[in-house]
């Protein structure tokens, strides 16, 4: 379990963690989601000790970072894949590693099959893909068998192979009662793999949800439907969890709480003629976006670029 607790980190006048306040549980998958610029990359940084908080705390299994007698069997971390010396094999920083920590030789043999690293495992790792670096650093942080497990963008340059390798790799080590701790730019891979989020703009804590309770508090799994008898409509579909919304006047109704299913076949049954209905899911990556759009300090244009061909 990783707990942070009013976590602080200021750079002269600059603050880049902002009182931060979570807790990463044991059994389940945690996103760690954010703009650039947002504080993440500090934050795992104080996780494992890296930097140190300006105030406030966190902690790992109770305990900070440095106070654990075994770190490396505590916390596997992933947070610069290319932190290799390039004249080492993989096999040789894998067994430095092991040899620094108590870990048995044939922990390295284990790690180094699990990530797909046999075929390369003598090659120097400075002539080494971005993949097969991630792949490297992967197989580093979980040498030491932890109970918990941060990585940072870990499907970084990865082929598709290798971005469904980690992603059945992270909810296994979730399904076995693991701390699972990632970030990632990539919501599509986040939709799939996390069970909880946490979220943070310019420092600051925006939301610790579920991946569902964010998409339905952006209007997911929104259905409109049309018809010519709103009100009653309206009397036939209300009920526990059942949120309705629509413009007096209009015949347009907007849905939450009911498939486009359930609806149709409420109006049928009392015999309500419908003009449409269509259903709207909210993408993970929609929600995020919607959450974060006041926390963007790198804002980008589409606008104003010359391409051949093109007048500006």
């Amino acid at each position: 379990m990783i707990e942070a607790q009013l976590l602080t980190k200021r750079y002269g006048e600059k603050t880049a963690v902002d009182r931060l306040d979570f807790t990463v549980k044991p059994g389940t998958v945690t996103g760690f989601l954010g703009p650039n610029g947002a504080g993440k990359s500090t934050t795992m940084r104080m996780i494992v000790g890296l930097d140190a908080p300006t105030s406030g705390s966190v902690t790992v299994n109770g305990r900070r970072y440095g106070q654990h007698r075994a770190p490396l069997q505590e916390v596997g971390a992933l947070l610069e894949a290319k932190s290799i010396h390039p004249g080492r094999s993989a096999y040789q920083h894998l067994n430095a590693l092991a040899l620094t920590h108590g870990i048995p030789r044939r922990r390295v043999d284990e790690v180094i099959d699990l990530a797909g690293l046999g075929s390369v495992a003598k090659k120097r790792a400075g002539a080494f893909s971005l993949g097969m670096g991630q792949r490297l650093g992967i197989a580093a942080a979980l040498l030491g068998d932890p109970q918990t497990v941060m990585l940072d963008e870990p499907v970084n340059g990865l082929d598709p192979e290798g971005v469904l390798w980690i992603r059945n790799l992270l909810t296994g080590l979730g399904a076995e009662g693991r701390t699972v701790f990632i970030s990632s730019h990539l919501m599509s891979e986040m939709a799939l793999v996390a069970d909880h989020l946490i979220i943070v703009g310019r420092g600051r804590l925006l939301a610790d949800t579920t991946v569902r309770d964010l998409v339905r508090e952006a209007g997911g799994n929104t259905v409109k439907v049309a018809t010519q008898d709103p009100a009653r409509l309206r009397d036939v579909l209300v009920g526990p969890g059942v949120d309705i919304t629509g413009q007096v006047g209009s015949e347009e109704l907007q849905v939450t709480g009911l498939t486009a299913r359930e609806i149709g076949l409420k109006a049928a049954e009392h015999a309500i003629p419908l003009c449409e209905l269509s259903a709207r899911t909210v993408s993970l990556e929609e929600a995020f976006m919607d959450l974060t759009r006041d926390a963007v300090e790198y804002h980008g244009t589409t606008t104003g670029i010359d391409t051949p061909g093109r007048v500006a």
